[in-house]
């Protein structure tokens, strides 16, 4: 479970804006979303997408409260079905989700992370973000010596180390967590139940 083993990840910033305010057929509330922003930058975006790809969503995807949100600008449809065709030659295409959002949007989502970053002139980031099922963006602290007092917000696509150690721990953590309280609730309510029926009893 990496450094976040015994503990929550870090909730960095409170309350994004839900990715259901420009499709509503999508959401981040009750999923763990991994969010891209590809912008127009499809040609950025296809190493970026590949790694995240290779050492984020293949470990997760089997997940049932995990998805990947990629959002990208509206007119570039057609450089993204490349992108996904590429990826669907070895991947299961389940939980990848394109979504398409003017520039404005794009922008306020992104602003709405309030990280130190910014996008670049085709709306696109070469950071991946971790957003709980609270619309909180979470981040852990880096393996890497160079960022470990930095605050964070993001993960580097480009970085493999960065998305193959501190992503995939942090990934792994917020799952967890989850899947914890799920069990806990279980088990209070089978505590609750037998309770009931022992008194009837």
């Amino acid at each position: 479970m990496g450094t976040n083993n015994f503990g929550k990840l870090p909730v960095v910033v409170k309350e994004v804006i839900d990715v259901s305010n420009v499709d509503k057929a999508f959401q981040f509330k009750g999923k763990v979303s991994v969010v891209t922003f590809v912008g127009s930058d499809s040609i950025a975006s296809h190493g970026e997408i590949y790694n995240l790809n290779e050492k984020i969503y293949k470990k997760f995807y089997g997940y049932t409260d995990f998805q990947m949100i990629a959002l990208v600008e509206k007119g570039y449809e057609k450089n993204t079905e490349k992108i996904k065709k590429r990826l669907s030659l070895s991947t299961n295409m389940v939980k990848w989700n394109f979504i398409y959002a003017s520039k404005a949007e794009l922008e306020a989502i992104f602003q709405s992370f309030k990280t130190t970053g910014s996008l670049d002139d085709n709306a696109h980031s070469s950071k991946a973000f971790i957003i709980d099922k609270e619309d909180n963006l979470r981040r852990g602290k880096s393996t890497i010596k160079s960022q470990k007092d930095k605050k964070l917000f993001g993960y580097d696509m480009n970085s493999v180390a960065e998305l193959k150690n501190d992503m995939h721990d942090d990934v792994k953590v917020v799952l967890a967590e989850y899947s914890f309280a799920l069990k806990k609730n279980r088990n209070s309510d089978e505590r609750r139940k037998n309770s009931i029926s022992n008194e009837k009893n």
